[in-house]
């Protein structure tokens, strides 16, 4: 059962039992990356928030593009009035990157205590079936992020993306470190 198990994991690495090495140094680099975004939250909420206006540019753009490239379709005026929202909201965003970040902070924040009563309530609801305490735990977190971040509002606004953002490059960068540390073990039981 031992080899069957070890042999599944190897295949699950795959190419990465060789090139582990890359995963690890990424992985590293991340969580560098994270531990700096960490002491500079709020200029990386600033560009993050550039970021978001940047891609929502792109997206209309690629949205007009879509509409022309469809023709006579009767949704083509549709495509070109939601490529205008998402050019002009890019806009918006890269022009005052303030504002648009203390909006994005304070929807996040409705979002996550929506988000948290609903699973509590779905919790309380599966509770006879079982497997009801994580969804209800994760309700919890989500509804406490959530007031935090309102109660805080707007100086929450000023921080909470880049505290966000560095926070998901240390813990995927852990991820890689771990898996890379997988790749490097299997590779080792490859070469025994």
């Amino acid at each position: 059962m031992a080899a069957q198990s070890s042999t599944s994991a190897e295949a699950a690495l795959g190419v990465l039992t060789r090139n582990w090495g890359w995963l690890l140094i990424m992985g590293i680099l991340f969580v560098i990356l994270g531990l700096i975004g960490l002491g500079r939250v709020f200029v990386l909420t600033v560009a993050g928030t550039l970021f978001f206006g940047i891609l929502m540019i792109i997206g209309g753009l690629a949205q007009f593009l879509e509409a022309f490239k469809l023709g006579g379709w009767k949704g083509t005026v549709f495509h070109v009035v939601m490529a205008i929202l998402y050019v002009a909201g890019g806009i918006f965003v890269i022009v005052d990157p303030t504002a648009a970040k203390l909006m994005l902070t304070w929807v996040l924040g409705v979002v996550f205590l929506s988000v948290g009563i609903i699973r509590v309530i779905m919790a309380l609801q599966m509770r006879p079936m079982g497997s009801w305490l994580m969804p209800f735990l994760g309700g919890i977190i989500s509804m406490v992020l959530g007031g935090i971040i309102l109660a805080q509002w707007p100086f929450s606004g000023l921080y909470f993306i880049g505290l966000f953002i560095a926070i998901e490059l240390i813990v995927n960068g852990w991820s890689y470190i771990f898996i890379a540390l997988a790749a490097r073990k299997a590779n080792k039981r490859l070469a025994a």
